[in-house]
């Protein structure tokens, strides 16, 4: 389905356009349209909440969780929330849904997770979370290859500003760089914004609440991590109450609230639109630094705060009009 740049249609449960209504023209103006911009400004509100979460990992990574053991965060935080998701969702998939829900679930949890921690432990936060910007741009061109939308380019520029700000924001002089951190990162941002495409292709099927699908996912990531994380690190031998608190955050809100709200969002914003909500997560990594390491942001970086957020912002404009 090909979308107009003023309006891009989100794409519905079940197949990629059952039973969504096409837009004929521009949106409507009047009390009726602002009426109907609230839902999904909330929509967008909500759908923040999972960045935000997320950009504390590096923070939890390298201040409570043992070092050496990537696999480990990255099954601890997919697999007990995984099975919190499905006793709670008790929806099992059925059909083709069993392939989808294991790729879906190896590229957003499985492969991302563990890449993500390795980036966080070879790279200061801000470095490894500016990496994580380029995925506004990478979903940008798979919208285009997986789902046919137009190529909005002011949006695709806005991506690009706000990768930019991004780095003015997290890079300085003393960002160290490590091969295996940027390597692990970028993969990571590549696995992580096909998994994005193809959960806005697929859907959820009909009559499964979101909570369920995101069980789906990380009880697939998890169980995929299982057998590796046993064979190739084994468990960590120091798991203290710090580092118990570190995991329990990152499972319950940077996994199971962030990952449930993060899916339901896909479902009602366009694809683009929402990837560029992902410019809060290495924001958040470089403001908690100044918060809770007593990091100082010069004048580039300000600069560089403006023109992400103002980019995210800016990005969002258009088209303000849930589909049902």
């Amino acid at each position: 389905m090909t979308t107009s740049p003023a309006l891009e249609t989100p794409v519905g449960p079940g197949a990629p356009n059952a039973g969504v209504p096409r837009s004929t023209g521009t949106p409507a103006s009047g009390p009726a349209s602002r009426r109907r911009a609230l839902p999904l400004a909330l929509v967008t509100v909500l759908a923040a909440l999972a960045p935000l979460s997320w950009g504390t990992t590096y923070l939890v990574t390298t201040d409570f969780l043992p070092a050496g053991h990537p696999l480990f965060a990255g099954l601890a935080r997919a697999l007990p929330a995984g099975l919190v998701a499905l006793a709670l969702g008790r929806a099992l998939p059925h059909g083709v849904w069993w392939f989808r829900a294991a790729v879906l679930g190896l590229l957003n949890i499985g492969f991302f997770f563990p890449l993500l921690f390795i980036s966080a432990a070879h790279l200061p936060g801000g470095v490894a979370a500016t990496l994580g910007a380029a995925q506004p741009l990478l979903v940008a061109f798979l919208a285009v290859a997986v789902l046919q939308e137009k190529l909005v380019f002011w949006r695709l520029a806005w991506a690009v500003v706000g990768a930019v700000g991004v780095g003015f924001v997290v890079l300085g002089r003393s960002a160290g760089l490590d091969a295996v951190g940027v390597l692990a990162g970028l993969a990571g941002t590549a696995s992580m914004g096909l998994g994005v495409v193809l959960t806005k292709k697929w859907g959820r099927p009909a009559g499964v609440r979101p909570l369920a699908m995101t069980g789906w996912q990380l009880t697939a990531g998890g169980l995929f991590l299982l057998p590796l994380t046993l064979l190739v690190e084994g468990l960590p031998a120091d798991v203290g109450p710090r580092a118990l608190g570190g995991y329990l955050w990152l499972g319950l809100v940077g996994g199971l609230l962030a990952y449930a709200l993060w899916f339901w969002a896909i479902g009602k914003l366009p694809v683009t639109r929402a990837s560029l909500l992902g410019f809060l997560s290495p924001l958040m990594a470089a403001g908690l630094g100044v918060l809770v390491k007593g990091e100082t942001f010069g004048p580039l970086q300000v600069v560089g705060l403006i023109l992400a957020f103002g980019a995210m912002l800016l990005g969002q404009l258009g088209g303000w009009r849930l589909r049902r």
